[in-house]
């Protein structure tokens, strides 16, 4: 089965300094149609002006993972980190038994332009805790590069939850088989560009739930950047 979430469906806020564009209920946005998919409970394109952010604000029990596409976001939180995530970089917050911290546009002039996802953990009540990576892009041309998982196998972040997450960049016309691990649902974001799988186009902002289908293979449309989360 194929469900697509289109772009233009997703729910919106419009803050002026922030514009955020929420695939499932988030915040002010509640579409009991749209609640999660698996363990995945939250994915927000977020697009932040210069000089602004989200100020102190806590969490708890929730495997937060944030990639940057464009731009830079200044990170501190109550574990004591403070970090600059890079454009290309992603990082995982694990908030356990609870933490605080805040998310600010690192630059004065430029936006900066980020997913942040949420995936709830397997336990609650866990030690919170907080890494950050940056992945060689050539590991990922036209092939899936695996940047988190429950064993954080070949450098990837650390999750606490039996899922997995990958990304890809894709040339015009290449052809991309689905990790073959023991997974039985996936949800697949196009973050650039154009695909298309199992005969339907997919462009920027737009996802698909896949369960149920073997083989399933995803062509490069155009120049494009994809997420995959193989989840439970």
């Amino acid at each position: 089965m194929l469900v697509i979430r289109r772009s233009a469906d997703r729910g919106f806020a419009d803050h002026g300094w922030l514009q955020s564009r929420h695939t499932f209920s988030f915040a002010g946005y509640h579409d009991p149609a749209h609640m999660g998919f698996r363990s995945l409970r939250v994915m927000n394109e977020d697009r932040v002006a210069p000089g602004h952010g989200f100020d102190t604000h806590p969490h708890r029990d929730m495997e937060i993972v944030t990639y940057v596409l464009e731009g830079a976001l200044r990170h501190r939180d109550s574990l004591g980190t403070t970090e600059i995530l890079g454009a290309g970089e992603l990082q995982r917050m694990s908030a356990g038994t609870g933490v605080e911290h805040s998310e600010l546009n690192a630059s004065a002039t430029e936006p900066v332009h980020f997913y942040q996802i949420w995936i709830r953990p397997l336990a609650t009540g866990a030690p919170p805790g907080y890494e950050q990576r940056a992945f060689a892009r050539d590991g990922r041309a036209d092939r899936f590069q695996l940047v988190a998982s429950p064993q954080g196998e070949d450098g990837a972040l650390r999750i606490g939850q039996d899922a997995r997450i990958w990304l890809a960049d894709l040339s015009r016309g290449a052809r991309l088989a689905l990790p073959s691990q023991d997974h039985p649902h996936a949800w697949l974001q196009v973050l650039r560009g154009s695909v298309s799988i199992a005969g339907e186009r997919l462009d920027a902002g737009d996802g698909a739930q896949i369960s149920g289908i073997e083989h399933a293979e995803i062509v490069g449309e155009s120049t494009s950047e994809i997420m995959l989360f193989q989840l439970r």
